[in-house]
């Protein structure tokens, strides 16, 4: 008989014993028992409901001396404690404790019903306990549970339930007072009670999750492998024994993945047994929505498996989602809560680490404090942050902010506190090294040479308002080659993030003005003044540039007029400057003049300038850290300008230049007004047919890119034939010979080359004029132009700068580098739609 059958069949009995009638209160057990245990099946929280009403009026009718008032009162207190467990009423749980003591007092000594309410009054006491934390309550559950035990010997019906609740009582106490004896009976207790649940058994589950528990404490205790790994086992077996839609299966995914992550611990060359906690924890807590009681636990612990991962793989993402589910946790945990100190303390050790990622990702690792004039590392960063109001106040704001604002608000305390200011200068005499400063304020030492220097750089940011300032003299450890590669890629995103550079020019005095120091010659000072968002220069004295207070010289008029005299650099651009690719040719030229002490560092200042990050390789040349910069900007980019440059040819590549120095000429003609093209440039021409424009634009929008393999360059461009070519002048002493040429499709033009062509250059298939191409010339679109295709056109007709190459054997070129840039122009309409894209392959 189904359940819904017997609760209609005894409903029908009910039905025949109004009240007053022999036989209510019978019926009234008995549709009250059908509706109890119908719930587990149904879970409608109405039958409970019913039941209790049901129970309470049978009690009535069964008044103290009653014969079946012990049956009422335990019926009562089981139903009463069954819905304090589901809705968490401790009222239920009080009622019933005390209609359990009820019941026990007619049940005395031999009555075949005591077992059974020793072990109902036991149970409500512990989970009383559980609740409430009363120790004699614990204590009195320990007894009542033995007391049921000796009742219940082998073969009783409810030795099984009275074991495991004894086991549970004694695992509470060991939990309180961790006294080991009590775990091992527990243990003990368990295993007698899995034997008599074998397989099949309603109650198995509960039997194999409660006995992994136990053993995991014992792991706990006493760091037996065994005991965690026959823990693990159990945990699974249980798992697979609560599929989907078991209300125990979160409590098995949760200690399973509790499990999980201590041998984790204890095998940490096992990364999967993590990343399977992390996967059990996740689908636990979507088990234990907002409001559930083990929700708390649940994300303290994956914010704890979270953390674990991160310190083994170090992916910010886990960090930053530990602290996530840290804080939910704390949410769940007020004042008083027994754990809230735990995870207060693991809340801030994740954001301890946080900051800990935050100084090296966006600031030095090592700063000069301009209060104390001590140098400090990134350990003595951090606790000076840690010991100060600002992190106070950041502890305090994590707890109330919007969980989606935290991590802002983390890097902005952190910045707001570490603003600093860097220093430029040319490196002098004397100059203070990470080895001579370690340790002892700056103020305390010499004030002569480099010491003063340093010291009057710090007084400078002091007075600025910095508290931390950063100089490339002592806060680098030289003697580390990893550091040192380290600092060289970091540099210009350190003072781009600067609050504050200071530029120090030691041969520019009161009076004079600064277009004429070293300053603007060397390498690395370039970085240093396009990088920083705001800068001030200061004289050989230490006094302001010209005495100017303006709080950022870059934005002084003035001074921005002089140092686009001195630099050759555009105002707006000195302003507004934007790492990347843009304009590549030009930031090669700004480079070109400048040098450094050791030359490839030449090469290297630009790296941050062209947003790379490219390995330092100190000992190489100038000429191979060019290359592996050329080779990244048009291997990656595509960007064929790097071939504009006149001089000496690299070994590597012949379109490959020798040194940076061959940027100094000025690259591609200025582009004239748009007007002076179309009236100028090609005087009146018949325009072209649409279909012919069309298909040009369609071959020149789509070319493949440029490719390097091995010492190849994989070349598009547009070639002209070389069809005549004559020695006009020759210079022997001073290696110039001018020879006037004849390309198809092009005018003639004079080109001036280092050395004389020898005759079979000279032939008419072995030369080839080619202009490199790109999609990107093009431009973007203008409101000059009604159309793409006259866009094309009139960039076509255009004057650029050709490459002479030279036919070698297997189909390859080789480019003849010229001492003046080759200026070539189309002849005429017909020759550009004749344009079309070829891939030479230039050794």
């Amino acid at each position: 008989m189904n359940s819904l059958d017997n609760v209609s069949r005894k409903r029908a009995k009910l039905k025949g014993h109004p009240p007053g009638q022999d036989g209510r209160a019978a019926a009234l057990t008995d549709l009250g028992n059908a509706l109890h245990d119908r719930f587990p099946e149904m879970a409608v929280v109405a039958d409970l409901e019913e039941a209790i009403t049901l129970a309470r009026e049978a009690l009535e009718l069964r008044p103290s001396g009653h014969p079946d008032r012990g049956i009422s009162l335990n019926n009562l207190a089981c139903v009463l404690k069954d819905r304090s467990q589901r809705q968490a009423k401790m009222p239920d749980l009080e009622e019933a404790i005390e209609l359990f003591r009820e019941a026990l007092e007619l049940r005395p000594s031999g009555h075949p019903d005591r077992p059974s309410s020793l072990l109902h009054l036991s149970v409500c006491l512990s989970n009383r306990y559980d609740v409430m934390r009363v120790v004699t309550d614990l204590e009195e559950s320990v007894s009542l549970g033995r007391a049921a035990l000796e009742l219940c010997p082998p073969g009783h019906s409810d030795r099984g339930t009275s074991l495991n609740n004894l086991a549970y009582c004694l695992m509470g106490r060991f939990q309180k007072h961790t006294e080991i004896q009590d775990l091992e009976e527990a243990i003990v207790l368990h295993r007698e009670a899995l034997e008599l649940r074998s397989s099949g058994h309603p109650d198995r589950s509960s039997s194999l999750h409660n006995l992994a528990f136990c053993l995991s404490m014992r792991y706990d205790n006493k760091r037996v492998a065994a005991d965690l790994e026959e823990a693990v086992t159990l945990g699974r077996a249980a798992l697979q024994l609560r599929p989907a839609g078991h209300p125990e299966r979160g409590i098995s995914m949760s200690n399973l993945a509790c499990d999980l992550r201590r041998k984790f611990w204890m095998q940490a060359e096992m990364p999967g047994i993590l990343e399977e906690a992390i996967e059990l924890h996740r689908a636990a807590l979507e088990l234990h929505p907002s409001g559930h009681p083990d929700r708390f636990s649940l994300l303290h612990n994956l914010s704890r498996c979270l953390l674990d991962r991160y310190t083994s793989q170090k992916a910010v993402a886990d960090l930053e989602e530990a602290l996530a589910f840290v804080y939910a946790a704390l949410e769940l945990c007020l004042p008083g809560h027994p754990d809230r100190g735990a995870v207060l303390k693991l809340a801030e050790h994740e954001i301890k680490l946080v900051i800990r990622n935050i100084i090296p990702a966006t600031m030095p690792t090592r700063l000069l404090n301009t209060l104390t004039g001590i140098l400090c590392d990134l350990e003595a960063q951090i606790l000076h942050f840690t010991s100060s109001q600002q992190y106070d106040q950041l502890l305090s704001s994590c707890t109330t902010c919007d969980p989606d604002q935290r991590m802002e608000l983390i890097h902005t305390s952190v910045s707001e506190y570490f603003q600093y200011a860097m220093f430029s200068h040319r490196w002098g005499k004397g100059e203070p090294l990470l080895r001579d400063v370690e340790g002892q304020p700056i103020y305390d030492m010499s004030v002569t040479e480099g010491f003063g220097k340093l010291q009057s750089f710090c007084l400078a940011a002091r007075k600025e308002g910095y508290m931390w300032a950063w100089s490339d003299t002592c806060c680098i450890d030289k003697d580390s080659v990893f550091e040192l590669r380290r600092t060289i890629g970091s540099m210009f995103g350190w003072y781009r993030r600067s609050a504050l550079t200071i530029v120090y020019l030691s041969d520019v005095l009161d009076a004079g003005s600064f277009e004429s120091s070293e300053w603007f010659r060397r390498g690395w000072t370039l970085q240093e003044l396009l990088a920083p968002p705001r800068l001030l220069f200061y004289n050989k004295d230490w006094s302001l540039y010209k005495n100017l207070t303006s709080p950022n010289h870059k934005t002084d008029a003035a001074i921005l007029a002089e140092l686009e005299k001195a630099t050759g650099i555009d105002s707006r651009i000195l302003t507004n400057f934007s790492p990347g690719m843009t304009d590549v040719r030009s930031r090669l030229q700004w480079a070109s003049s400048r040098s450094t002490t050791r030359p490839e560092d030449t090469v290297y200042s630009l790296f941050g300038i062209f947003d790379l990050n490219l390995p330092i390789l100190y000992g190489e040349s100038a000429g191979i850290a060019l290359t592996r910069l050329l080779t990244t900007i048009i291997s990656q980019f595509g960007d064929i300008s790097v071939l504009d440059w006149v001089g000496e040819a690299s070994s590597f590549n012949s379109c490959f230049p020798a040194h940076i120095a061959v940027y100094r000429t000025p690259s591609l003609l200025a582009l004239r007004p748009y007007a002076e093209e179309r009236t100028l440039l090609m005087g009146q021409q018949p325009p072209p047919s649409s279909t012919a424009l069309q298909k040009l634009l369609h071959s020149l929008t789509e070319p493949p890119l440029p490719q390097i393999l091995g010492r190849r360059l994989k070349l598009p461009c547009i070639t002209y034939h070389v069809t005549a070519i004559q020695l006009k002048t020759a210079d022997q002493h001073a290696s110039s010979y001018t020879y006037e040429v004849q390309a198809a499709g092009l005018r003639r033009l004079d080109i001036t080359l280092r050395s004389e062509l020898e005759n079979v250059t000279m032939s008419p298939d072995a030369l080839r004029l080619v202009r490199p191409w790109h999609r990107s010339l093009l431009g973007p679109p203008t409101e000059l132009y009604t159309t793409a295709e006259e866009q094309l056109l009139n960039t076509l007709r255009m004057p650029f700068n050709a490459l002479l190459l030279t036919q070698t054997h297997h189909d390859s070129y080789k480019r003849i580098a010229s001492s003046t840039l080759i200026t070539a122009q189309p002849t005429d309409t017909a020759s550009i739609l004749q344009s079309e894209v070829e891939v030479l392959e230039v050794v």
